[in-house]
């Protein structure tokens, strides 16, 4: 980023602070940012935070909550005219009447929560409202941050690298023998461009429905590309350059590099300016339990990816002058999802190898100023805990009723019968899980569908069970209600 681009960026962002800045006098509020990998459960995270908060459900572990201090949520206009508001009411009613999960997340949508509550005992006691404004976006576009440090001869050389690894050579094959009929040297050409590009974006298909699922190679919008579809911005690829030599102007490797640059000049900067710089506290929700049971490698991914994902975010403690010049999150919570789909016996451990996956990087951000979060949790738990008899041994089994298709052995599920299933248990130890204590392919996690919720005399539905979304709101919001 030029120094005068950089400057007009800064300004756009203390100019757009200011003006939410003098808000704040009228209604505190925190712009919450909700993200993770591929199929993480972002949409069920957010549906299920605003389904507790407006039906006021008793939440422990969330202290404001617990102690009585939360009057009343509800929903109100969002205050961004320009980002589509997030289908509560569509996504509630996929869950609770049809019983299926939500649609992925596959742009960027918000959503605003005004908390009515009691402050703490003390001498600010009286009546307050905070205005909570959720912003949900997808992880892919998280990770596409990190091309804003990168040119495109360092991104050609790293992706292309990647994929000849063993563990997505298989994959990336048919990619492979294509890219070998281009001349980076050769004459630019809008057909070959297209080839390439296509190509290119076959192989990350290919790989988001594989063990790749648990993390992500950018450009996060070829997977999502919505209005930009066909776009000159979107239609490039890496290319296999000689090293050392530069790119020849009129190429056929300047014009994949001119694409590159147009991508983040267009698609990436404008989503990090006025969307993701502005975020106050973040959660990222990652499906660690697919990555383990993909294996030590996958895990490796995984844990690379969640750097990538830290360095991207303005961390540090907030000061007033901070949030009118260079706003940062102050809080990032990883969460380990699908935590319903073990015993609570493996809870913990499912959060002690969360831990270790973004150890590094939270050392460095904390080290920043801010605070990182570990939490293993299902924002809807789908089922309820049992045992089962397996010879001579009593297991600890999850019971719920898997999705039509699910197969799990030699039984396949209709959709409609109740199963209980042992899906295997995490090691003692995070660190055993990373030297393969656990086989790729051992467990046994079938997509349940979301429970069917009880109706009182009244018709009025039960509230949707959980596993400690209470701790994760505690540590994202809780210091906002003292």
């Amino acid at each position: 980023m030029s120094v005068i681009t950089n400057l007009a960026s800064r300004a756009g962002s203390a100019a757009q602070s200011l003006w939410e800045a003098s808000g704040q006098l009228v209604q505190p509020s925190l712009r919450l940012g909700v993200t993770g990998l591929a199929r993480s459960g972002k949409t069920v995270f957010t549906t299920a935070l605003v389904h507790h908060l407006t039906r006021g459900t008793s939440l422990p572990a969330f202290r404001a909550s617990a102690e009585g201090r939360i009057r009343r949520a509800h929903l109100a206009h969002q205050p961004d005219d320009t980002i589509p508001r997030f289908p509560y009411e569509e996504h509630m009613a996929a869950l609770t009447e049809g019983r299926r999960w939500p649609l992925s997340t596959n742009r960027i949508s918000e959503l605003r929560v005004d908390i009515e509550y009691e402050r703490k005992a003390g001498w600010r006691t009286g009546p307050a409202s905070l205005a909570l404004d959720i912003v949900d976006y997808p992880g892919e576009w998280l990770l596409d941050l990190a091309l804003l440090e990168a040119g495109y001869a360092q991104w050609s050389k790293q992706t292309i690298e990647a994929s000849r690894r063993s563990d997505r050579a298989r994959v990336a094959g048919s990619w492979h023998e294509i890219l070998k009929t281009f001349d980076p040297a050769g004459s630019a050409d809008e057909v070959l461009a297209a080839k390439a590009s296509d190509a290119f974006k076959e192989y990350l298909n290919a790989l988001r429905a594989g063990d790749e699922a648990v993390a992500t190679t950018p450009p996060g919008r070829f997977l999502m590309p919505g209005d930009l579809a066909g776009s000159p911005a979107l239609t490039f690829a890496p290319l296999d350059l000689p090293a050392g030599l530069p790119i020849a102007p009129g190429s056929f490797a300047a014009l994949m590099e001119r694409r590159f640059e147009a991508y983040k000049t267009h698609v990436v900067r404008p989503f990090f300016r006025d969307h993701f710089q502005r975020i106050d506290r973040q959660i990222v929700l990652v499906d660690v339990l697919a990555a383990i049971d993909a294996g030590p490698a996958a895990l490796a991914e995984l844990e690379e990816a969640l750097d990538q994902v830290l360095m991207a975010f303005r961390i540090g403690r907030n000061t007033f002058m901070s949030r009118l010049f260079s706003p940062r999150a102050d809080r990032v919570l990883f969460a380990a999802t699908k935590a319903d789909h073990i015993h609570h016996t493996d809870h913990d451990r499912l959060d002690a190898i969360l831990r270790l996956l973004v150890n590094r990087a939270a050392r460095r951000t904390e080290a920043a100023g801010a605070r990182v979060g570990t939490v293993a949790l299902a924002s809807v738990r789908a089922t309820r805990e049992t045992t089962i008899r397996e010879g001579r041994e009593t297991l600890r089994a999850v019971a719920g009723t898997p999705e039509a298709g699910e197969r799990v052995g030699d039984e396949i599920f209709d959709g409609e019968a109740e199963a209980a299933i042992f899906p295997g248990e995490l090691p003692e130890t995070a660190e055993a899980v990373f030297q393969g204590a656990v086989p790729p392919g051992s467990l046994r996690f079938p997509r349940f569908r979301p429970p069917k919720l009880p109706v009182d005399v009244a018709g009025r539905m039960a509230k949707m069970p959980h596993i400690r979304l209470d701790r994760a709101l505690e540590f994202l919001l809780g210091d906002r209600f003292a």
